[in-house]
């Protein structure tokens, strides 16, 4: 449907919630890529990779909606505003979200909100950086000799969501690696956490940033140690945290920094 149809039928356009993936542009989906390409209107978030935004229509209406610790372009009820919005004049618009929609992306939210104005969604997952990140790293995070089990934790929560606090303890003793998003900045709170519910102050932990880009760094250390080497060293956010035993493999796989496709 045509911009000028919607305009004259009163119908909205379609939305579609797109994953962008963990920053190498080669983990992008085709599906992404296309919609990408054929898009009236872009929203993209403040961790998408350069590479990927040069993949958009250059016809497109591209707008940062983008949100980093501080920093927030628009707040969330303004951004599904935006898009309901826009769906009003424009056939394909497309909510370009770092890693997958549906992983700490609140792309949820977004769905509920679209639904409930009346507006066709569609969701494209992307390859969520809790997974790719990792990997990158040369950290399985499961294996038959030390992990077979994992979670997935956001470290920076919502004030007043729908329970007080992420379960540490629970988590602690129940899950042999603990992939943590958005923890740097309360790792001093998770990790005592952890330590009290009985984790061993000699656990591994990694701390990734810039993950599947040339720009990847790694700040390897144990839960003893790792705050006082992030004051060290000045690491800082945005950084996942895999915390286990399948943090000692990191350095077995040898292949070199993600090729830059740029």
């Amino acid at each position: 449907m045509s911009t000028t149809a919607i305009e004259r039928s009163g119908n909205f356009g379609k939305v579609y919630l797109v994953g962008a993936g963990p920053g190498d542009p080669g983990l992008l989906t085709l599906k992404a890529k296309v919609l990408l390409e054929n898009a009236d209107v872009v929203v993209y978030d403040a961790l998408v990779s350069p590479p990927i935004l040069a993949m958009i229509n250059p016809n497109a209406e591209q707008i940062h909606g983008g949100k980093r610790r501080g920093r927030h372009s628009l707040g969330q009820e303004e951004i599904s505003a935006l898009l309901i919005e826009k769906a009003r004049t424009n056939a394909v618009i497309v909510r370009l979200k770092g890693g997958d929609p549906f992983v700490f992306g609140r792309g949820g939210e977004e769905m509920e909100a679209l639904l409930q104005a009346g507006v066709s969604v569609e969701i494209v997952p992307g390859i969520t950086s809790g997974i790719a990140v990792p990997a990158y790293a040369g950290i399985p995070l499961t294996h038959r000799d030390y992990s077979s089990s994992v979670t997935f934790v956001t470290g920076h929560e919502m004030a007043g969501k729908y329970r007080p606090n992420v379960q540490w303890s629970a988590i602690a003793r129940a899950s042999e690696t603990i992939v943590v998003y958005m923890g740097v900045h309360n790792l001093p709170h998770i990790i005592g956490e952890l330590l009290a519910a009985g984790k061993s102050p000699e656990t591994p932990i990694a701390l990734i940033r810039w993950g599947t880009t040339p720009r990847q760094e790694e700040l390897i250390g144990t839960l003893d140690s790792i705050v006082r080497q992030i004051e060290e060293t000045g690491f800082e956010a945005p950084a996942i945290a895999v915390i286990g035993e399948v943090v000692n493999l990191h350095g077995l796989l040898q292949f070199g920094r993600p090729i830059d496709l740029q």
